[in-house]
């Protein structure tokens, strides 16, 4: 059997697939390099986002505008979960952290104790 990485003859165990650690890692990278890089600015989108609400909301429950989370650089295209309560309200989250638009062009913003 040869190495799937680099082809070298594999000396060893019979279902051996890599003839050490660095071609098993690097095969592996490769692997998953799209889906780490897409993975990888998503979770960043969504890190930003986050930072954000915690900033902005220091009492637990916020009311901002709309513009001024955007102008922080707030992506509403990224969240979570979507979470909607039995009275109708329906709150974006990331992580703990939910918002909700209101009208006025203005955003509620919550902490969601667990």
């Amino acid at each position: 059997m040869n190495c799937l990485e680099c082809g070298e003859k594999i000396m060893g165990r019979s279902d051996k697939k890599f003839c050490n650690d660095a071609c098993r890692n690097a095969y592996n990278n490769k692997q998953n390099k799209d889906s780490n890089n897409l993975m990888r600015n998503i979770n960043n989108k969504l890190r930003k986002n986050y930072r954000i609400l915690r900033e902005v909301n220091t009492e637990g429950k916020t009311k901002i505008l709309r513009s001024k989370l955007h102008a922080l650089g707030f992506d509403f295209e990224y969240f979570t979960h979507l979470k909607v309560y039995k009275n109708g309200s329906e709150y974006k989250f990331i992580y703990d952290y939910g918002y909700k638009f209101l009208e006025d062009n203005f955003v509620l913003i919550v902490r969601n104790q667990a």
